[in-house]
């Protein structure tokens, strides 16, 4: 999902301290915006474009620059207007046309008039200083999400593949860049975007890996992080070998909901009750990794349909899912699917490689994940063996700085907002980064499944309180939200 910011005109203030751990630092020079025609595919109503030199490498801020373009989603209502709101739609992904996709999602005309709404393109990805590792057709193909190992051999098989996407990035015309590319860098980016927009605080609405970012830059900035709210929520080390993990328990998660749905329209043939369609499910992949179907899909690519299906809930979702099951089911050609293009791809799996290899040092032995995915084929049937699987990260170079975790220092300021039942960061994960902020948050749960809550589930209770907490700046308390009824 591609979303992006506009930026109107920039004032120059005086740049809070930025921290940068182990790091000896002075208040740096705020740096300028500079405002520019926004590129044809991000030129939407309301949205103005700049760019911005910031380090490359913060211990080493007078040293080489990497170029940052953002967009402002500017408030209309000065005299309602509150400071400015930093979004991350996740991925990492390219950012700058999100604050126009979360005024079409109906983010309140009241937040709309409180805030200049801020997207950013992460260093590495779109248009700010593009990463790449020259990768293939093929090897963009296959993601960031690894495919179901039916066997342990297939472990062995992908780690070849992915030892080879390591050495490419570890080869390719931006591969300086790749220790600098991180989580910790991006928030340090954030707060220099502020105060190059002249603001004392900031607030941040981020989701996915949006919410990693946003734990990372409220560790980073207690002073001078405002308002911070974190949706859909991975676990308190972000994507790391742990968090790849979550896809396992989120689909089993999440699934029930479509299984019972199905359930109740038998015209699809997949089962009357929701342990026929469970049944049905590891049929059709069994069937689809003997045979693929009459379109070559494999039952590892049956999987992976199965797992994206699931990020969204309700008729229209399961009732496309439920129909490409019925074609699977009798070797028919799947129905015409609506793919969005994406572009600048190979730049967004790079420059996503970049990010989630330089955060945490993952496990390198080949071993270590035959082993996880041997746990987790049994523990989690049905999408273990894939959120187990090997990544490139396993070939990467240790990374230059500590990761950084959320601590429970600083105000109480972080609400997080979280699905019951989530394919891509379930509740599991979302509970232990509550745990790390101890005091400092406080999550609202709401009974529904797909990713993404606030603006997107559709959910009244949890859309009001976080719509109140931007607001106001009174968070609730851990509450629940019930699933809405009609």
């Amino acid at each position: 999902m591609r979303k992006t910011l506009s930026l109107a005109a920039v004032v120059t203030a005086a740049a809070a301290l930025v921290a940068v751990p182990g790091v000896a630092s002075a208040a740096p020079p705020v740096k300028q915006v500079q405002w520019v025609a926004c590129p044809a595919d991000v030129a939407l109503p309301g949205l103005e474009c700049g760019k911005l030199q910031l380090p490359l490498d913060y211990r080493k801020p007078e040293g080489r620059q990497t170029e940052i373009m953002i967009t402002r989603l500017a408030s209309k209502s000065p005299e309602k207007r509150r400071g400015i709101l930093l979004t991350n739609p996740g991925g990492p992904s390219e950012g700058l046309t999100f604050p126009f996709f979360l005024k079409a999602l109906g983010m309140p005309q009241s937040v709309l008039d409180a805030y200049d709404v801020i997207g950013m393109d992460p260093r590495g990805i779109g248009y700010s200083s593009p990463a790449t590792c020259d990768l293939t057709d093929a090897q963009m193909l296959a993601g960031s999400v690894p495919p179901y190992a039916v066997t342990q051999a297939d472990v062995r098989k992908r780690a070849e593949e992915v030892k080879t996407m390591a050495q490419q990035c570890l080869k390719s015309s931006t591969a300086d860049e790749l220790p600098y590319n991180t989580t910790a860098n991006i928030a340090r980016d954030l707060d220099r975007v502020r105060a190059a927009l002249g603001e004392k605080t900031a607030s941040y609405l981020g989701y996915s890996y949006g919410t990693y970012l946003g734990s990372v830059y409220a560790t980073l900035f207690p002073r001078t992080s405002d308002r911070v709210v974190i949706d859909s929520n991975l676990p308190q080390g972000g994507w790391d070998v742990e968090g790849g993990r979550m896809y396992g328990p989120g689909v089993e998660d999440t699934f029930p909901d479509f299984a019972k749905w199905a359930a109740a329209h038998p015209g699809y043939g997949l089962g009357t009750t929701p342990q026929q369609v469970r049944a049905k499910y590891f049929d059709l992949a069994g069937r689809l990794d003997a045979k693929p179907s009459v379109e070559g899909i494999t039952g590892q690519q049956f999987r992976m349909l199965v797992f994206g299906g699931l990020y969204a809930t309700g008729d229209a979702a399961f009732s496309r899912m439920a129909a490409q099951w019925k074609a699977l089911d009798n070797d028919q050609p799947l129905p015409p699917l609506e793919v969005p293009e994406v572009p600048r791809i190979e730049s967004l799996i790079s420059g996503r490689l970049h990010v989630i290899c330089g955060d945490s040092q993952w496990p390198s032995s080949v071993s270590t994940y035959e082993r996880n995915v041997a746990v987790d084929r049994v523990r989690y049937p049905m999408f273990g063996a894939a959120g187990a699987n090997i990544y490139p990260c396993a070939f990467w170079p240790k990374p230059v700085e500590k990761q950084v975790l959320p601590s429970d220092r600083g105000p109480r300021n972080i609400l997080m907002v979280q699905n019951e039942r989530d394919p891509a960061t379930p509740l599991v994960g979302a509970r232990s980064t509550r745990r790390a902020f101890g005091d400092r948050a406080a999550m609202i749960t709401v009974d529904q499944g797909g990713h993404g809550a606030y603006l997107i589930g559709k959910n009244d209770c949890a859309n009001d309180k976080v719509t109140e907490y931007l607001l106001g700046g009174q968070r609730p308390s851990d509450v629940k939200c019930a699933a809405e009824t009609g």
